[in-house]
């Protein structure tokens, strides 16, 4: 070994002790006849002295290193005359007997400090110098730790760890695939998986009872802060459950993980209906770290001519307690918000309950004191509350307020990262209607199996059947979602049909599942978990790309290395693609 000791693991314990350490120069600084040089590596930070009394040549070699230089020195542990009790190496320093430089640096294109001057796309571009930061080497450190206490969790459940194909079929599950040319098989195509659902559940009908795969996903989708082109999912299938024991499991692996990693204990995962979530939150993953629930106010509101509200499928409102004091300016500011064009509404009312106990509101005009103060005592609001209602086409309207909702309790901090509110959704609608293609489509995917409560309404009215899926969400973050699946060639036979699929077009796409189900399927069930959103909740962020090693951009592109980018004609002769 180049080295005796890291960079992070010297103190007083070792004064006296002549050792060897590596790293790289974070900084250097000349005091007098001394030179002190911070070396780094992976586990922290040492200080080591240059005297020009004991070693002139030595210290004017040190007075030469750059930042980011890797060097490798030789020297003796000695106390710290100013010391450092915020790191661990604080109290110790290394005076150097020698010095090796291993590689010169040139000058990073941003400063490597934890708070640096790089912006995002330059340090994408230069990524392995970005990972050298302090918060983003501990977030990659924090997936680590994470990973392994998830398959210590699982194992000792008796799940096994089992790899599944990453060149398969392309077929339809909600978003685009990643496609790859066959060059032995020209004129066809794999797919990269969008997951590993149909291989999960084979592996059921296999018998191995129960599996998981910390997995790389592939998405062709627009991307945002948290999502990527590849993605990672702890991805698990188990057979003879029902929703009651999956849910039991994996709430066990959520508090697992936050007692081992944060130190904080969770208690019991409330559950919620989606028609209830949907109702008092606008959302099928509320936040649930503050109150602020949806109020439906149509029974007091649609009493004047306010048109407005009259002519409105929905009138609905939500308190702002204490906010009586948001000025003009400031309620002007949230109507500019609601009006947005990613949130579309065309406005919205306010009523003021003053600390003296008077009401004032956008629509005085229209509405008498009583009728105001009927409104308020719906909404359950006191002297010093501010009022927001909104009013239009239910799904639309709910949607628009719960962004306001957000947006109201991000300006009141009451989205504190250090606060974890989890909670299962429950019980889905098995399908939804398609516009556009004048169809229905699986809320979850085709694999679902309805509420067995509901299966008589399939034919008659098959969209008010629930699906048996759940998501759990952690502070209005979809962590992760599942569903007892299908399991018999019948039920997915007509899943099929209700999902406009002929019988050729199943067989085609889904014929290797449907002949397995005629060989002794069993009841199963699964979840996946979204395992880059839950590590950026650990590390506290709203984008999982620091919690990714090698991220892409929001144009899917990989600028650090220049992907994806063209290929030599000769390559494209062997597939036998034409580009015009």
């Amino acid at each position: 070994m180049l080295r005796t000791h890291t960079c992070g693991e010297l103190t007083t314990a070792d004064l006296g002790q002549e050792v060897k350490l590596c790293g790289w120069v974070q900084k250097s600084r000349d005091l007098g006849g001394m030179t002190f040089v911070d070396m780094r590596d992976r586990f922290g930070i040492t200080q080591l002295t240059f005297n020009s009394e004991d070693d002139p040549e030595l210290r004017a070699k040190a007075r030469e290193l750059g930042r980011e230089f890797v060097i490798r020195v030789t020297g003796m542990v000695i106390e710290r005359a100013s010391k450092n009790l915020k790191i661990p190496t604080g109290e110790i320093e290394i005076k150097v007997s020698q010095l090796e430089i291993l590689n010169e640096a040139k000058l990073p294109p941003f400063l490597i400090e934890d708070e640096t001057d790089g912006g995002e796309e330059l340090r994408m571009k230069y990524r392995y110098l970005d990972l050298r930061r302090n918060p983003i080497r501990e977030n990659i450190i924090l997936r680590h730790q994470i990973a392994q206490e998830i398959r210590k969790y699982l194992d000792a459940e008796q799940f096994l760890e089992i790899e599944t194909p990453v060149l398969i079929k392309s077929t339809p599950e909600g978003a685009r695939d990643f496609v790859v040319p066959s060059r032995m098989n020209p004129g066809e195509f794999y797919a990269l998986p969008q997951s590993p659902q149909t291989f999960k559940q084979l592996l059921m009908v296999s018998g191995f009872d129960r599996y998981f795969q910390i997995v790389k996903c592939f998405r062709d989708e627009d991307l945002r802060a948290d999502r990527q082109p590849e993605f990672t999912q702890i991805d698990c299938e188990l057979t003879f459950v029902e929703q009651e024991d999956i849910l039991n499991i994996f709430e066990g692996l959520i508090k697992h993980l936050f007692k081992t990693v944060k130190g904080v204990v969770l208690g019991d995962f409330p559950r919620m209906e989606y028609a209830d979530a949907m109702r008092l939150y606008g959302s099928d993953k509320p936040d649930i770290r503050f109150d602020m629930k949806f109020v439906e106010l149509n029974d007091v509101a649609k009493v004047s001519d306010f048109q407005v509200f009259n002519s409105a499928e929905l009138v609905v409102g939500i308190n702002a307690e204490d906010c009586v004091s948001y000025t003009r300016k400031q309620v002007d500011a949230l109507i500019d918000f609601v009006r947005k064009p990613q949130i579309g509404a065309s406005g919205l009312v306010y009523i003021r309950y003053n600390v003296d106990g008077t009401l004032k509101s956008s629509v005085d005009k229209f509405y008498t004191v009583e009728q105001l103060r009927a409104i308020a005592e719906k909404m359950a609001a006191k002297p010093g509350d501010l009022m927001l209602l909104m009013a239009g086409p239910a799904d639309k309207t709910r949607k628009q307020l719960s962004e306001l909702r957000l947006e109201m309790a991000r300006l009141l901090g009451l989205r504190n990262k250090g606060t974890y509110s989890p909670l299962w959704v429950v019980n889905f609608p098995l399908l939804e209607w398609d516009e556009e293609t004048n169809r229905h489509h699986a809320m979850h995917h085709p694999f679902t199996a309805p509420k067995p409560e509901d299966l008589s309404k399939l034919d008659s009215d098959p969209l008010s059947v629930r699906a048996n899926a759940y998501d759990i969400v952690i502070n209005g973050i979809e962590v992760g979602g599942g569903s007892i699946r299908i399991h018999d060639q019948k039920s997915q036979s007509k899943m099929f049909e209700l999902l406009g699929f002929s019988a050729d077009e199943a067989k085609a796409q889904f014929g290797f599942l449907m002949d397995a189900f005629t060989y002794g399927a069993p009841p199963h069930g699964g979840i996946a978990l979204g395992f880059d959103r839950l590590v950026s909740i650990f590390a506290g962020l709203d984008s999982i790309r620091d919690v990714l090693a090698f991220p892409k951009n929001n144009a899917g592109r990989d600028v650090m290395i220049d992907s994806p980018s063209p290929i030599t004609q000769q390559q494209l002769n062997e597939l036998q693609i034409n580009l015009k």
